[in-house]
């Protein structure tokens, strides 16, 4: 963490500490999840920031490839547009891995994503490889770099549940597709949010302790904030499928395609044994005057 995310970290928790809870304080959720996944790069455990390798890219170049944007199932090649000279935007999806198998398949590719440290991980495979890939660091809810209709399709791994409100999300990403353009998305089973997650991970317990949707710095209190701020740890939400599957709808988007995945656990969480952990859906964007819910 910088001398001045420590800083920031310092006045939060003392404007925290003035008021009944942090929902009554502007949290940067942005900034304090942007420190944490650049933390995760160093750490290298994360399976989100580790990189593919130079035989993956060189076989998506001769054709041969697959992207996941869940756990462990690749998105069916028939979900995918032609990809030669399509203009893609990989979507929060940092850490070396969807952007480069799509640009070496053939496509334009632009990846937005809040870390310095993940977008350097694409640069990192760009540079070895000799891909094409423009980098932009920025908020996922908040595509204003980029003008409408600047894309045929986006990619989003994974990683709505580090946004407070996914309903921005979706209809940036409208927004920024062409009619007709396609929206892939991951997102995890927001039913797991309502237990215990160290009763979860560390004793192979199911223990009922939160109601959904979650908002996890509302879930703490002023030492335990002030702790998760400082060791760099991220901050999630859980978002109900009416704002996931229905908020894509309500953007503009025709829902295609979706199907379940279960993650693979080393930690001892049974929650893979009892329910799907990720979900992934596709969509295509509706002209604006013919959107599903437009008024």
């Amino acid at each position: 963490m910088t001398a001045a995310g420590l800083c920031d970290c310092d006045r939060a928790v003392h404007a925290l500490s003035r008021c009944r809870g942090a929902t009554e304080w502007g949290m940067d959720i942005v900034g304090l999840n942007r420190i944490a996944w650049d933390k995760a790069v160093e750490g290298g455990d994360n399976p989100f920031t580790q990189v593919v390798s130079s035989q993956q890219v060189a076989e998506a170049r001769r054709g041969s490839w697959a992207i996941r944007l869940s756990s462990q199932r690749t998105v069916p090649r028939d979900w995918f547009p032609s990809l030669p000279g399509l203009r893609v935007l990989c979507l929060a999806a940092g850490g070396g891995q969807q952007a480069p198998i799509l640009a070496a398949a053939g496509a334009q590719v632009t990846l937005l994503d809040g870390s310095p440290r993940q977008l350097g991980q694409d640069a990192f495979v760009a540079d070895r490889d000799g891909l094409e890939l423009r980098l932009v660091q920025g908020d996922m809810a908040n595509l204003s770099v980029f003008g409408d209709a600047s894309f045929d399709l986006v990619v989003n791994g994974f990683s709505t549940l580090f946004v407070p409100d996914v309903g921005k999300v979706w209809r940036e990403c409208r927004r920024v597709l062409v009619s007709g353009g396609v929206l892939m998305a991951g997102f995890m089973n927001p039913d797991e949010f309502v237990f215990d997650p160290d009763a979860l991970d560390q004793r192979g317990e199911f223990v009922v302790r939160y109601p959904l949707p979650y908002v996890e710095h509302e879930t703490l209190d002023p030492a335990e904030l002030k702790a998760r701020i400082a060791a760099g740890k991220m901050f999630h939400f859980s978002h109900t499928m009416e704002a996931q599957l229905g908020g894509m709808m309500d953007a503009g988007f025709v829902i295609t395609g979706f199907y379940e995945d279960r993650r693979t656990e080393k930690d001892g969480n049974p929650i893979r044994f009892y329910m799907p952990s990720d979900f992934v859906v596709r969509g295509v964007a509706t002209d604006p005057d013919r959107a599903p819910h437009a008024s």
